[in-house]
């Protein structure tokens, strides 16, 4: 069941998962993938509502980690995994490519040892090229680019499907989905663990922390002080779908230190995405965005792209990433105390977190876990098409003539039906308010934000019990 009233528990959990973003969801399918009762906790009121929905949505080859990093063996994994899974589930994806693009000597002088970082981490299909390459590439680039890196089996995918799917498949293969359940308190016993959270108290024989930005403060609900989580706002612009023609695949920086930097992406959606930023702060909750944002994007995307600059903002969003003081990823077990860190999951997590999930599985059963696989278990979930690059239900006559509500159109800018939101109220996981709705079919989450389809999206709103849920432009975060 998805409960979120306040309740005591009836009974011990053999795993209790923290946090039910891309990482913690994945790893609830996997384990209730075997004959074990979990629950996946989370301090919010939706799956996926956390750093998760805060990513720029690439999905990596893995291509520029540091070799030999457990972050570079899972992301190089996940990706396989994330592949698969999204041909069987109907995750959107889109394999664009992406083209590493430099503008002084320095980054061209730095893209042969990019080839051979590449080449370690197992990706062997980057190629250098000159930038006359470059400009018949992207057409639309600024001027001054000196040559570049391809990297051609770079994609772009729908981190809320993602998110969506690995917590649905978790959820109908058993999975307890607890929301509203932030945990503030933690007492070990000798048999079990007691989570103490805003909506009663959970029990559980072992617990995996993956909650994202709050990872280090259950880490020391244990007793541990191994990490710090630094909050990283990155702010972007998102172009109306009439810029899409101009980029048609990632255009990348050369990274540094801090990240890969500003890059232009076009969307599954249709758009085209220019940012983020990177600026640490110490307020986990300041999603807002800034002047200096804006003006450093504006700046940035005028020597990247003049064209693109001129072209309409849909919506320009802000959010947070969980940066850490450490180099790769923390999936550490405290076997006395039956409790596993995943911690320090940057925005690579969404391309690698299915092969998270499998080494969390290895790493649980070393410790003691004992974990033994079910033969009952149903077919992944059929997740609802919001991508472009296929047919969506306002374009399939045959699905229409069987349901006219699919051919009923409610939010004109992102055509949106009737039909998907009422699936969207009857799914596994339902959304419980606008924006659990707009990520699940994009409703308001186009040029007007909102503008024209308020009033019809609240009336679905009431009449699926979440009235009061006022339409407001949407808000959705970006991660680095």
């Amino acid at each position: 069941m998805t409960d979120t009233t306040p309740h005591e528990p009836d009974h011990v959990y053999d795993v209790v998962v923290i946090g039910a973003g891309i990482v913690g969801s994945a790893i609830a399918r996997d384990l209730s993938g075997h004959q074990l009762s979990v629950a996946l906790v989370e301090a919010r009121d939706d799956v996926g509502d956390g750093t998760s929905k805060a990513n720029t949505a690439i999905l990596h080859t893995g291509f520029d980690a540091k070799p030999g990093t457990l972050e570079s063996g899972l992301v190089k994994r996940g990706y396989h995994l994330l592949s698969e899974y999204a041909r069987s589930t109907g995750i959107p994806v889109e394999h664009t490519g992406a083209i590493l693009v430099a503008w002084n000597a320095e980054e061209l002088d730095a893209l042969p040892g990019l080839k051979v970082k590449a080449e370690q981490n197992g990706y062997d299909r980057c190629r250098i090229v000159g930038a006359d390459e470059v400009y018949e590439q992207i057409p639309s680039l600024g001027e001054g680019a000196l040559g570049g890196l391809t990297v051609p089996d770079e994609s772009i995918i729908c981190t809320w499907t993602t998110n969506l799917a690995l917590a649905t498949d978790a959820r109908q293969r058993g999975t307890e989905v607890l929301l509203n359940h932030a945990v503030t308190a933690v007492s070990v016993n000798t048999r079990s663990t007691t989570l103490t959270t805003t909506g009663g108290s959970v029990q559980a024989r072992w617990v995996v922390n993956a909650a994202g930005l709050g990872a280090d403060r259950i880490d020391r609900l244990f007793g541990h002080e191994r990490f710090t989580v630094t909050p990283r706002r990155g702010e972007l612009f998102v172009f109306d779908r009439l810029a899409r023609p101009l980029v048609d695949k990632i255009v990348l920086p050369v990274p540094t230190s801090r990240g890969k930097g500003v890059l232009i992406s076009p969307t599954i959606y249709g758009n085209v995405m220019l940012g983020p930023t990177s600026k640490d702060l110490t307020d986990r909750t300041a999603t807002g965005t800034s002047e200096d944002g804006f003006a450093f994007l504006l700046d940035k995307g005028e020597r990247l792209m003049p064209r693109l600059i001129a072209e309409e903002v849909t919506a320009s969003y802000a959010g947070l990433r969980a940066a850490i003081d450490h180099g790769d990823y923390l999936i550490e077990p405290t076997p006395s105390q039956r409790y596993l860190l995943v911690g320090g999951i940057r925005s690579t997590g969404l391309t690698s977190g299915m092969a998270i999930a499998e080494h969390v599985h290895e790493v649980l059963e070393q410790a003691g876990l004992v974990l033994t696989a079910r033969t009952d278990l149903p077919g992944p979930p059929q997740m609802a098409n919001i991508g472009e690059a296929t047919v969506r239900p306002y374009q399939d006559a045959d699905r229409i003539a069987a349901d006219p509500e699919y051919g009923r159109v409610v939010c004109f800018c992102e055509r949106v039906t009737a039909g998907e939101i009422r699936d969207a109220f009857r799914s596994p996981l339902p959304a419980r308010n606008l924006e659990g709705l707009r990520r699940r079919t994009r409703a308001v989450n186009g040029r007007c934000q909102g503008f024209f389809c308020g009033a019809a999206v609240n009336r679905l709103l009431d009449e699926n019990g979440c009235g009061g849920t006022a339409v407001a432009p949407a808000r959705p975060e970006v991660n680095s």
